[in-house]
């Protein structure tokens, strides 16, 4: 069995020394990325492969709340087109019917525990020596979910604690495939009820209920903001996300970036610093935040407006050209307070024909 995974192992090593990331050696070796992590499970020789990996057992919720023991990490996700960096400490975690949550600070997460299949606790050796600790969480096609990189600064003790606490008794190299979360199918426009999704949508109390919106009417998202009235949402240039995050920098606009995949949803709350384009990618770097998203897939982009008690919600929604979230972005706010006067104004100028700002703190 371990001599089968052997080749991985070492096209991996070639690869890394090459500087290559896990995620483009895996699409290399025709494998997801899961795939690539589970053939190093086992005993590994250094010489044959720098990394090792050791499965864990499904006891997702159980993970993420020993988590917080760790103390600061960085967490991950990504999707096709964005990858959102967050460092902090998962605190107030708890869970209910299938459903997550981490409140408690810079990690702010919704998990959706029925995506989650497969999870591994992962000690890379990097070029410069040191040693890389993680812990990586896929869906049952091996597509990656989550990730949680140890710090310097980390609980190593606490880390090793949750090894002893979590780990599998089969550690056999290898992952048996099935099929991911599925893609959601769209109906045909016509078959929508189009009229009571825009009297439903004028009628929403808070940005929550949307997601009921969207399965009541049995649309998409990206369908649903095609089938709005003109005042809730309207269709901007894609290149409309560089101008925002640029602006909202130079300007200290506060804001919150989410980006997700069906097994979880990452937030970001706060102002942003330092943008950088490189390439095809425009990146946030700052300290304890960064953001890699794909100009280049960006197919639509949608300036979107809710009803809540709270007054008007606005955001930025960018899809791909499969009609897949890739982020959205909204200003920083709590719930009870209105829209900020600073966030409205900057999305609204993106617009051909900005809204009249109404009420706004």
């Amino acid at each position: 069995m371990q001599a089968r995974h052997s080749p991985t192992r070492q096209a991996f090593a070639t690869a890394r020394q090459q500087g290559r990331r896990h995620r483009d050696i895996a699409q290399a070796l025709a494998l997801s990325e899961g795939e690539l992590i589970a053939a190093h499970l086992g005993p590994v020789a250094e010489q044959e492969s720098p990394l090792q990996a050791q499965r864990l057992r499904a006891e997702w919720p159980e993970i993420i709340t020993a988590l917080e023991s760790l103390g600061d990490v960085m967490a991950l996700t990504r999707n096709e087109s964005c990858v959102h960096e967050k460092i902090g400490t998962y605190r107030a975690s708890s869970h209910q019917r299938g459903i997550g949550l981490v409140l408690g600070g810079a990690i702010d997460l919704r998990l959706f525990y029925a995506a989650w299949a497969h999870g591994y606790a992962v000690c890379e050796r990097l070029a410069d020596g040191a040693l890389q600790r993680s812990l990586q969480f896929f869906d049952a096609a091996g597509v990656a979910i989550h990730k949680v990189f140890l710090r310097p600064q980390s609980q190593l003790a606490a880390y090793e604690q949750l090894l002893v606490q979590f780990r599998a008794e089969d550690q056999t190299p290898g992952l048996i495939l099935a099929e991911g979360p599925a893609e959601p199918q769209e109906q045909a426009d016509a078959l929508i009820d189009v009229a009571g999704l825009r009297s439903a949508w004028a009628s929403l109390r808070d940005t929550h209920e949307f997601f009921g919106l969207l399965k009541r009417f049995g649309v998409s998202r990206s369908q649903a903001l095609r089938l709005a009235a003109p005042g809730y949402a309207q269709a901007l240039p894609a290149g409309s996300a560089h101008e925002l995050i640029s602006r909202a920098a130079q300007d200290g606009v506060s804001i919150m970036v989410f980006v997700g995949n069906p097994g979880m949803i990452q937030i970001h709350s706060g102002p942003v610093q330092k943008v950088v384009v490189m390439g095809p990618w425009l990146n946030i770097m700052d300290a304890a935040f960064n953001l890699h998203l794909r100009e280049d897939q960006i197919a639509s982009a949608w300036l979107v407006r809710k009803p809540t008690v709270d007054g008007l919600v606005s955001s930025l929604e960018l899809f791909d050209a499969q009609g897949r979230t890739i982020a959205m972005l909204f200003g920083e706010r709590k719930p009870g307070q209105a829209e900020r006067c600073d966030w409205r104004s900057l999305l609204d100028s993106l617009a051909e024909t900005p809204r009249e700002v109404a009420t706004c703190a």
